[in-house]
């Protein structure tokens, strides 16, 4: 038994997939209660929300920053502190219920979701062969839905059914993420690095097809985590256990279904994989705006879910082109770049949302269709040298 504890102990894979397990379990209470708690503790409007996710996505705008922090701090290391860092923002949320507080508490928790995001991605793309990425990348999604869905049973539960206040699940969250953090310190050793990593900022002219993808992504993404939730509980009037039901089905959808997706990128490649997610993603903005019927809303939110676990073909299509010593220093950039739009976005469109909700999400339709645009550029076979279809920094194709 001892033997086989200390054989795990040796696979980098297993932290990834342990440290993928934590994020969503102390991050999903935050995002399932989010709405409900400021709604009905902070009197929030699509303005104020607006501005809450725009704070929110302000250390993701600086995630560059995390490659100086690698001046001083090996990136395991860096993974486990930020984590520590986002669990203890989610334990103090519950007791600043008013608007600065909030927006207080929700930036010390964003400064270690993004590092770790952040972080995460650049060891599994360091840690991981090519080949494997795609299926381990899904199996992660897997095991996040997993703990996204312990997550929100246990808000079921507690609130529902055992009335525990915001402030207990907030606390109970935080805490339990940061023991299972200590706990992955003291198991795991150092594990080192592949691949000697950049320790400065790098902007490759070749690699500008993925930060333009990944620009939209974070366009795109912030419609969703933002708007198409908000919408659930200001005009469909979702209770907080029926938002967290709603996130369960995402989640059992991915935890069945999101290794099987990373195996079709890898057949499929992630030109087809990309076409596909946008087209569907197009219809289903457009489907937002128009929706008057809360099951209906429902459905499109579920579907609208199922299609983040294709965006695992943008860094599949990057490990593919990239020198594998960039990847760090990219990761931090392309971080950077996705929330670019992120930081401006939520308030902008907050103010939108208040004469036109419906108007958000045409615009979110207009986020799709520049990213399917973007993604027929894509190669069959992506590759060093051969990263895109057309290239308009060269007078003939690449």
């Amino acid at each position: 038994m001892t033997s086989k504890f200390q054989a795990l102990r040796q696979k980098p894979e297993l932290l990834l997939l342990a440290m993928a397990f934590v994020m969503p379990l102390t991050f999903s209470v935050w995002n399932a209660l989010l709405n409900n708690f400021v709604i009905e503790k902070a009197s929030f409007t699509g303005a104020e929300i607006g501005m809450l996710q725009s704070l929110r996505e302000v250390p993701g705008f600086l995630a560059f920053t995390a490659v100086f922090v690698l001046l001083v701090l090996k990136e395991q290391t860096f993974a486990l502190l930020s984590l520590a860092v986002m669990s203890i923002g989610v334990a103090m949320t519950g007791w600043f219920p008013f608007e600065i507080g909030l927006y207080c508490t929700t930036v010390i928790m964003s400064v270690g979701f993004h590092y770790f995001e952040t972080i995460n991605q650049s060891l599994t793309l360091q840690w991981l062969h090519k080949d494997k990425t795609a299926h381990f990348m899904g199996q992660q999604l897997a095991v996040k839905s997993f703990a996204s869905l312990f997550a929100y049973g246990a808000i079921w539960v507690l609130i529902e059914w055992l009335g525990y206040s915001y402030n207990a699940m907030y606390m109970l969250a935080g805490g339990a993420g940061l023991l299972i953090v200590v706990i992955l310190w003291i198991t795991f050793p150092t594990f080192q690095e592949a691949t000697g990593q950049h320790k400065n900022l790098i902007m490759r002219k070749r690699y500008w097809l993925y930060y333009a993808l990944t620009f939209f992504s974070g366009a795109r993404r912030q419609i969703f985590v933002v708007f198409a939730a908000f919408m659930m509980v200001e005009k469909f009037g979702y209770s907080v256990g029926q938002i967290s039901l709603l996130f369960a089905v995402n989640y059992i959808f991915n935890l069945l279904f999101a290794p099987a997706i990373g195996k079709w990128i890898h057949k499929v490649g992630e030109k087809t994989a990309l076409t596909f997610e946008y087209i569907g993603l197009f219809i289903l903005f457009i489907a937002y705006g128009l929706v008057e019927n809360a099951t209906l809303a429902g459905a499109l939110f579920i579907i609208d879910h199922l299609f983040f676990a294709l965006a695992i073909a943008i860094k599949t299509y990057f490990q593919k082109i990239a020198d594998p010593k960039d990847i760090a220093s990219t990761a931090g950039v392309s971080f950077t770049i996705n929330h670019i739009a992120a930081v401006v976005i939520p308030a902008l469109l907050g103010i939108v949302w208040l004469t036109s909700p419906s108007l958000v999400f045409f615009i979110g339709a207009g986020f799709a269709f520049c990213s399917l645009v973007l993604s027929r550029n894509i190669p069959g076979a992506p590759g060093q040298g051969n990263e895109v279809v057309f290239n308009p920094f060269s007078p003939s194709k690449v």
